[in-house]
């Protein structure tokens, strides 16, 4: 398609760019080599994730050159920028894990600053990182721009004795090592190859899952996400991609038009199959809220209750990433969602087609062996669920991928913990016992403060086989990469004077999965004499500084764990400045 003028009297860029008062501004573009033809154009946000932190976002650089030369075929002039990430599997087990979902809110807070201040059209946005996927998503959705997401692409598994193997691998085989049943030198072999290139974690972890979601609700190019981030064919992704943008542009088709109440189901619907992170019910109702919708865990969780898992893939199944993208991606597992009727097929996307037209354009079918027929999956409902009750009056979640019926119903006494260290500890040292339901609490975003993971606990007790043996309840998170009745998001936290803080030793907790119950065997006289017992909120080492000022803010766990009010309460449009 040929270069075309674009009207920008109406653009953002405008105001740094057109007529005599703008000279000076001009100055430093032509500073930086752009032509009179490029500063006149209209100017799109390259924002990355790229850092040497990990492995997820250090491809993120070259993919943004593809993008940006899509950018510039189709008459646009690509700024590119970069914001910070936390990787959570280097965060995970100590301290630096609170850092990571206050950082989703430090990613959107940079991108929108560096879009407002530079007075940016358009934004394409890059990462790989698990909370740099929503970060970037809220960001596009507050600014309501025209975007495009644009996913960095998952690691290629490593092998180890004739198999795949993951992180998760790494994790559970500490586990195994501290139980005496691995030697260092098998664990030492297994960490050199579990993670042989670049790209997130390969299976549906939090990246894959918010990748899956960046399709699903139509901010990404159909099977952008899935190809592995050492693919020389991102590249191509990346530059239809920048292209895309433009053509946004050109139709006036913003983030909002994208994103809406029937996309976030679609996007729900899409965790549900997978059996995806339950990450995933914090950044959907974060996402909805910076467009102003309401759409919070429980509307998440209704979703996921009627939605049959059938797509295989790791820590519940078999697969990973890689193995999904070759059976067809996310457009097979929405064309099968439509024909159980899952789907909402009059949704915008960013190709400016509908979702329905782009499903009528997949002709593969599912493989029976990653992607599974919709008519047969692998269970009737969602690999991920929700529960309440007076435990949780504001809801958990817990992924059951992977899980049979039986496994899903756990009563047992509370050994209660303050915090996630004393919890591992005694793990570690195996002072808990099968049949216990092991409370982690003070660990939810205000609380911890930073809603840490819990994967190195989880993790260890599979390694110790004891998986299935204990249950586990947090205010805090778990991974994508969690397995077993691991509950999480219980809400309100601890610090807010949740029931989870009231609790003792020996209470007896029950879980139910299948009717989506959590509960302690405690009268509400007892409960609310414990609370007007209760001495208040736990006091964190976190006086001052980042967290601090996160745990000030920060929401409650059900609505997004969100720090600000939201679309509904915008007074003005970024575009109509």
């Amino acid at each position: 398609m040929l270069k075309r003028p674009f009207d920008k009297s109406k653009l953002p860029s405008r105001h740094v760019t057109e007529g005599p008062a703008r000279a000076p501004h001009r100055s430093y573009y032509y500073a930086m080599g752009l032509s009179e033809t490029e500063i006149h154009q209209p100017f799109i946000g390259v924002a990355t994730c790229w850092n040497e932190a990990a492995p997820c976002n250090i491809s993120l650089n070259r993919q943004a050159q593809a993008v940006k030369l899509g950018v510039k075929a189709q008459g646009g002039t690509p700024r590119e920028f970069t914001t910070i990430t936390v990787t959570d599997g280097i965060a995970m087990g100590h301290e630096g894990m609170r850092s990571s979902l206050a950082s989703r809110e430090a990613i959107t807070d940079s991108v929108e600053l560096t879009m407002r201040g530079h007075c940016y059209d358009a934004i394409v946005g890059l990462a790989g990182c698990d909370k740099s996927l929503p970060g970037m998503m809220m960001a596009m959705v507050r600014l309501n721009v025209p975007s495009v997401f644009i996913y960095g692409g998952s690691i290629l598994p490593g092998r180890l004795n004739g198999k795949d193997v993951t992180v998760q691998d790494v994790f559970e085989a500490v586990g195994q090592h501290q139980a005496g049943n691995l030697s260092t030198c098998e664990l030492e072999k297994l960490e050199a190859v579990a993670c042989p290139s670049a790209g997130a974690c390969g299976g549906q972890f939090t990246a894959n899952t918010m990748a899956c979601v960046s399709e699903a609700i139509g901010l990404a190019l159909p099977n952008s996400s899935g190809a592995p981030a050492p693919y020389e064919s991102r590249d191509q992704y990346a530059e239809a991609s920048g292209q895309a943008v433009m053509h946004l542009i050109e139709k006036n088709i913003l983030a909002r038009d994208i994103v809406t109440r029937k996309s976030l189901e679609n996007a729900a619907r899409v965790v549900a199959c997978t059996g995806g992170s339950t990450n995933a019910g914090l950044h959907l109702p974060a996402i909805a809220h910076e467009a102003g919708i309401d759409f919070d865990l429980d509307d998440v969780c209704a979703i996921f209750r009627d939605t049959p898992y059938f797509v295989d893939l790791k820590p519940g199944g078999a697969y990973v990433a890689k193995d999904l993208y070759e059976a067809g991606g996310v457009p097979v597992v929405m064309k099968e969602l439509r024909k159980a009727g899952l789907i909402h097929e009059d949704c915008m996307t960013v190709t400016g087609e509908s979702i329905g037209v782009e499903i009528d354009k997949v002709t593969r079918e599912a493989d029976g062996r990653v992607i599974h027929p919709v008519s047969t999956p692998i269970t009737k409902t969602g690999g991920v669920v929700g529960l309440k009750g007076n435990v949780a009056p504001e809801g958990a979640i817990v992924k059951v991928a992977g899980m049979s019926e039986a496994e899903q119903v756990f009563t047992g006494p509370a050994r209660v913990f303050e915090c996630e260290e004393d919890a591992f500890q005694a793990v570690r040292n195996r002072e808990y016992k099968e049949g216990e339901v092991i409370v982690i609490r003070n660990e939810g975003p205000a609380g911890g403060p930073g809603m840490r993971e819990m994967l190195a606990t989880t993790a260890a007790l599979s390694g110790q086989g004891m998986g299935k043996k204990v249950a586990l309840i947090t205010d805090g998170r778990f991974s994508g990469a969690t397995r077993g009745f691991c509950v999480g998001h219980v809400g309100p936290e601890a610090a807010h004077g949740g029931p989870i803080a009231l609790l003792k030793d020996g209470d007896v907790i029950t879980l139910n999965a299948i009717e989506g119950t959590i509960s302690v065997d405690l009268s509400d006289e007892e409960l609310a004499s414990r609370k007007a017992a209760w001495s208040g909120p736990r006091e964190t080492i976190y006086a001052a500084g980042a967290l601090w000022k996160y745990a000030q803010l920060v929401g409650a766990t059900n609505k997004g764990a969100v720090t600000h009010p939201g679309g509904k309460a915008e007074k003005h449009a970024y575009m109509d400045l």
